[in-house]
C-alpha cells in the first residue's frame, strides 16, 4: 500500500494507527536513528525542515518560553528555540524528575547542540519546581500518528497527554499544541479520549496544515486513569494530588 493511501485510511484504534506508521516509515525508508521506529515517537527525514518551517509560524517565531518534548525527531526543535532565544522546557524521561528549564541566556552559543539533545543535554538544565513553571506561549509534541482534526497519538504511554494535564491542574491557560511528523503520520481518523493532547497546527517537512477548530482541551488530570504504581512512579503526579487534596481541605 502506498504511503499517499494510508495518509486516508481510518482507524478503528490507537494502536493500528500506531503500527501502521511505524510499518510505513521503514517501508518507505524515511524512517531514521534511533531505529527500530516501532515503541518511540519516531524520527523521520525532514525532521529538520519540519522544524525550519515550525519557527514560520509567528506564534513560535516570537516566542519567548515554550514546552518541547524529548524525543529525536524534535531535537531540532529544542536547538533552533535556544538559537532564537526561546526558553524551553523539557519534560524529564517519564516524567521521574518533573521538567528541567533550558536558557539560552545561560548556554554558551557552541554548546546549544549538546543542550537540546537528550543525552549531552542534562548539564545545561536546570529541574523547575512546578509552582515555578511559567505560564508558556506553545508547547510542541512528537507524535506516531495524527489527523488533519487535531487527534494526535503517541507511543501510547500517555506522558504527553500527562504534562499538558500537569499545567491545567496547576492553572495554566491552554495553550496552542504544534507537531512536527512526516506526511506519511498523517490518517483521516481514529479514536480521541477527552484527555487526549488537542493539536493546533502539525508541521511536515512540506506544509503547514492549521487545525480549526482545534479538539477541546483537556482541564485538568483524569486521576481515576492512575494507577498507585503511576504515582509512586512519577512523584511528580503524587505532590499533584496532595496539593489538590490540601486545597479541597482548607475550601471545607
Amino acid at each position: 500500500m502506498k504511503s499517499e493511501k494510508m495518509a486516508l485510511r481510518t482507524f478503528t484504534t490507537k494502536q493500528a494507527a500506531r503500527q501502521a506508521m511505524w510499518d510505513q516509515l521503514v517501508a518507505d525508508k524515511v524512517a531514521r536513528f534511533p531505529f527500530p521506529p516501532h515503541g518511540r515517537i519516531p524520527n523521520f527525514a525532514g525532521a529538520k525542515e519540519a522544524a525550519e518551517r515550525l519557527f514560520t509560524i509567528p506564534l513560535f517565531r516570537d516566542a519567548t518560553c515554550i514546552k518541547v518534548n524529548p524525543d529525536a525527531p524534535q531535537r531540532y526543535v529544542r536547538e533552533l528555540a535556544l538559537r532564537r532565544g526561546i526558553t524551553i522546557f523539557v519534560p524529564t524521561p517519564r516524567l521521574r524528575g518533573g521538567f528541567r528549564r533550558f536558557d539560552p541566556r545561560k548556554i554558551p552559543q557552541d554548546k546549544l547542540r549538546h543542550a537540546a539533545s537528550l543525552s549531552k543535554g542534562k548539564p545545561w538544565g536546570e529541574l523547575v519546581p512546578l509552582e515555578e513553571l511559567p505560564q508558556l506561549d506553545a508547547i510542541v509534541t512528537g507524535s506516531v500518528a495524527v489527523t488533519p482534526k487535531g487527534h494526535r497519538c503517541g507511543k501510547g504511554e500517555g506522558y504527553g497527554d500527562l504534562e499538558y494535564a500537569i499545567l491545567r491542574e496547576l492553572g495554566h491557560a491552554p495553550v496552542p499544541v504544534a507537531t512536527t511528523v512526516h506526511a506519511i503520520q498523517v490518517a483521516k481518523d481514529f479514536p480521541r479520549e477527552a484527555t487526549d493532547l488537542p493539536l493546533h497546527f502539525i508541521i511536515t517537512p512540506e506544509m503547514i496544515l492549521n487545525v480549526s477548530p482545534p479538539p477541546h482541551p483537556p482541564n485538568g488530570i483524569d486521576w481515576a486513569k492512575l494507577s498507585s504504581q503511576d504515582l509512586e512512579d512519577m512523584p511528580i503526579l503524587g505532590e499533584l494530588k496532595n496539593r489538590k487534596r490540601k486545597d479541597v481541605n482548607r475550601k471545607e
